[in-house]
Order: structure tokens, then C-alpha cells, then sequence
């Protein structure tokens, strides 16, 4: 039986960060105080200032000499930049993927049975959610890891939410679109790069 993959203490602080600034409690501008977050979550400064180097690497935030760390004030066109490169790779991935996905996509069920219900609640956190674990399986099952390893360092999830909760999204239906997409893994679709990027790509947000 496989244990529980447990986050490491800088990912639970870059998480609770990313929280904050996302609801809102960080505004763009504001400057966000490291030893201030040390003390709220009883840890050392050390991982806090690790996890705030990776989301300024993510350019969520900025530091300055002297003005300290502060969130990026953030345009549609930050947010919009990131989907061209995502729809790239995960063209590419779909391609690769394409032979074993159709010989077995369950992998990506459970993620649009969860799709499903979130669209019925209108769950938005649960959409995202359950909309990268979708995106992170197909990518990883393209068996390319320097691939993956690229995927995983745009910080997806962090985007996707992000433009959800400012922006909005086109999407008519998180399971529906989705379900499209295993049954032309199913079918072989011969265009299944060319389906994945246009999905990708029509799920930006709309300024």
C-alpha cells in the first residue's frame, strides 16, 4: 500500500501565499512581509523566503532592493500570455500520448466524474482543480519527462485560478469539453494535437 504524498513545508507556505494572494488578502502592490508570514504559520523565515523566490520565479510577485517583496500588479495580457506556451507543450504531449491514451484513457475519468459535479455546484476551486489534474495526467502520459518537468514549472494551477477568479473563462462546461477530448483519444483522431491545442487555447480568459 503506497503512502501519502505529503507537501513539503516550503510547498505548503508557497500554497498558503498563493491562497492569499488569489482571495484577495494580498492585493497587487502590497508588499508581503516574510517575517510576518514565519511568525503566522510558526516557521522559520528560511522556506518562507525559499517559496517566495519560486512564485517571484513564476513572476506571481516582485522584490526590489530596499521595497521589499510586493505582488505583481497582474493585466489580462499577464495572465493571457501564459496559454500559447501551455497549448504548445500540451500539443505536443497529446501527440505523444495519443497511442496509449487510446488504448487507455481511464486515467483521465475520475478527473471529468469530478468535472461533473463541480459544474453543478458551480464549485470554481474545485473546477481548477480537477481542470489541471486533467492536463497534468495527459502531459505525464506522454512519457516525456523533460516535458513534464517544463509543464509543471509554469505553475498552471496557479494561473488557471487566477484567471478564473479575475477574468473569467470561456468555457461552457469543464466535464463536457473535457469528455470531448478522451473520446477523440478513443477514436484516434488523427488531429488529437491540433484538438488539444485549440481547447487549451479556448480556455483563456476573456479580458
Amino acid at each position: 500500500m503506497s503512502r501519502p504524498i505529503v507537501p513539503s513545508l516550503r510547498q505548503r507556505i508557497r500554497e498558503h501565499i498563493v491562497e492569499g494572494i488569489v482571495s484577495g488578502r494580498w492585493q497587487p502592490g502590497e508588499r508581503i512581509v516574510e517575517r510576518r508570514i514565519a511568525v503566522e504559520l510558526e516557521v522559520s523565515q528560511t522556506p518562507v523566503r525559499e517559496a517566495l523566490r519560486e512564485l517571484e520565479t513564476l513572476r506571481l510577485i516582485e522584490s526590489a532592493p530596499n521595497k521589499g517583496v510586493r505582488v505583481r500588479k497582474l493585466t489580462a495580457a499577464d495572465l493571457e500570455e501564459i496559454y500559447p506556451v501551455r497549448a504548445g507543450l500540451e500539443q505536443i504531449a497529446a501527440e505523444l500520448a495519443a497511442e496509449r491514451l487510446a488504448d487507455d484513457a481511464s486515467a483521465l475519468l475520475p478527473e471529468v466524474a469530478a468535472l461533473a459535479e463541480a459544474d453543478l455546484r458551480g464549485d470554481a476551486e474545485a473546477q481548477v482543480g480537477h481542470t489541471v489534474a486533467f492536463h497534468h495526467t495527459l502531459v505525464r502520459a506522454s512519457g516525456n519527462s523533460v516535458l513534464l518537468h517544463t509543464w509543471e514549472s509554469l505553475g498552471i494551477e496557479i494561473w488557471t485560478a487566477l484567471s478564473i477568479r479575475w477574468l473569467g473563462t470561456r468555457q461552457r462546461s469543464y466535464a463536457e469539453e473535457h469528455q470531448e477530448l478522451i473520446d477523440a483519444f478513443l477514436r484516434r483522431d488523427p488531429h488529437i494535437g491540433q484538438l488539444v491545442k485549440d481547447h487549451v487555447l479556448n480556455c483563456a480568459p476573456r479580458a
